[in-house]
């Protein structure tokens, strides 16, 4: 058995996460025939770009963010929205948002949507809510179940939360109008895709996050393990050489 460890900052783990995301059997099936909706989100940018094959300007790809409580205005960090995209048969379909394909997707077709909070042990996501429709789960929820849809919730392990987050997301919901200028917190099932699922994909190696945290630019980075054949190993190895270096999601 052959063992390494890598250590991904945050925009390294978003990218490898894409990669993963563009190389699922439901992803590689729709884009071939049916539909692939992309919802907006740091991470989701990433994967646009990998379905896309180009770059796009990631920053404006991104449907409410978390940045510091003091420091750069929010203008300065994210510029102005692009378009949502939507796939059909591989190809971008121009004009098309996802509340409208969600309309038109069935069995096969795939919505990619991002989420703030990870559940690890339990195979949950959530999302922090505060449109009063519910924002973007509100629009595809009652589609995704009623016509079998797949549901793709690329996450990084940055995102993990201590507890059972259906208790956090009851509490919020509870609290009422005592919580009126907090988010919800809207709990997801559905395919996770974090750098553990991600690099086992690419690389058919056994993967576990065995630290996590840094300085200098890897705050919020993860230590990864790496375990299999020496082949399978060095495969691992390969992906992660050529994603190190990627740069900071504001700075790209």
């Amino acid at each position: 058995m052959a063992l390494a460890t890598f250590v991904l900052t945050v925009s390294e783990s978003k990218r490898l996460i894409a990669k993963g995301v563009a190389g699922l059997p439901c992803i590689r099936r729709a884009m071939e025939k049916g539909y692939v909706a992309v919802g907006k989100g740091t991470t989701n940018a990433y994967v646009l770009e990998e379905l896309l094959g180009k770059p796009v300007e990631k920053r404006g790809y991104v449907l409410g963010a978390t940045i510091p409580a003091k420091g750069a205005a929010r203008a300065s960090l994210l510029p102005a929205s692009i378009p949502d995209f939507v796939f059909k048969d591989g190809q971008v379909v121009q004009g098309l948002t996802l509340q409208a394909a969600i309309k038109e997707m069935g069995p096969g077709d795939v919505v990619i949507k991002g989420a703030n909070a990870l559940d690890y042990q339990r195979r949950l996501a959530g999302v922090l809510v505060q449109h009063p429709e519910g924002g973007t789960m509100g629009v595809i929820t009652g589609r995704l179940h009623g016509r079998k849809i797949s549901l793709v919730i690329p996450v990084g392990l940055e995102k993990q939360v201590v507890g059972d987050i259906r208790t956090a997301e009851a509490v919020l919901l509870a609290a009422g109008a005592e919580a009126s200028t907090s988010p919800s917190l809207w709990t997801m099932t559905g395919e996770i895709v974090t750098e553990i699922e991600a690099l086992q994909l690419l690389s058919e190696a056994q993967v576990t996050q065995i630290a996590a945290g840094g300085i200098g630019g890897a705050e919020g980075a993860v230590w990864l393990m790496v375990t299999g054949t020496q082949e399978h190993v060095a495969s691992a190895a390969s992906i992660v050489t050529d994603i190190q270096g990627e740069p900071p999601f504001t700075s790209a």
